[in-house]
């Protein structure tokens, strides 16, 4: 019982966790579309091109690439792979709950996101040349919100099932640092304004923390839900 009332707890805290995530993007997509962000979007950007120079991003060219492979790591082919094998380890190990709730996160994230920068409709940065290939509308980023969802949701359900306290540490700051990683790239590309990138982590880390929290509810302890050690 004390862990079924533990479960709840966590479940709870997690829900009201995923309502502030989704104020806040509301409260960054409100502030977008009154042009109260732009000229802080504009100063951001910016400090990632060399002065005087806005059509040369910081850094050589070596480092250029570098974040371009960062920003991979965000797009679609990379986190359908990581998607794929991720959900088959779960269901090689019989965590069926978990599989379905992180394919299932993963493709509200990706109709949500789409949803989202149609409605939005947000033109893209013209202020620098686009460092990557961009095909769709600015806001929210789709990289930072999908790269949020699957590396967030991912840590969230491993660390169920992982009672090892360290590793739990280690997996969500693997995931904190390559999703901060992934957003960061875009900006410095050149391909979306800072407030694109917050949306995209905000909407993301809603995502994700609704499924960590249906994943506690769904388990309730049946699946080997870790314990703190």
């Amino acid at each position: 019982m004390n862990l079924l009332r533990r479960l709840e707890s966590r479940a709870l805290i997690m829900l009201f966790a995923a309502a502030a995530a989704v104020w806040a993007f509301l409260a960054v997509g409100g502030e977008m579309r009154e042009g109260e962000t732009l000229a802080l979007d504009r100063k951001i950007l910016l400090a990632f091109q060399t002065p005087g120079h806005p059509d040369q991003p910081l850094g050589p060219h070596g480092f250029q690439e570098a974040m371009r492979d960062v920003t991979a790591l965000g797009g679609v082919t990379v986190l359908t792979l990581v998607t794929i094998v991720a959900a088959l380890i779960f269901i090689f190990h019989r965590k069926l709950r978990h599989a379905g709730v992180f394919v299932g996160a993963v493709l509200v994230a990706q109709v949500g996101s789409e949803l989202l920068k149609n409605l939005y409709g947000r033109p893209r940065p013209e202020l620098v040349p686009h460092g990557s290939y961009v095909y769709s509308a600015s806001f929210p980023s789709g990289h930072s919100m999908l790269a949020a969802t699957v590396y967030l949701t991912l840590a969230a359900l491993v660390s169920t099932l992982e009672p090892r306290r360290a590793t739990r540490v280690l997996v969500f700051a693997t995931a904190i640092v390559v999703m901060v990683a992934v957003g960061v790239s875009r900006i410095y590309l050149g391909v979306h304004w800072p407030s694109d990138v917050l949306a995209g982590w905000c909407a993301g880390a809603g995502v994700a923390l609704i499924a960590w929290a249906g994943v506690l509810r769904l388990t309730k302890g049946r699946d080997g839900v870790a314990k703190s050690s």
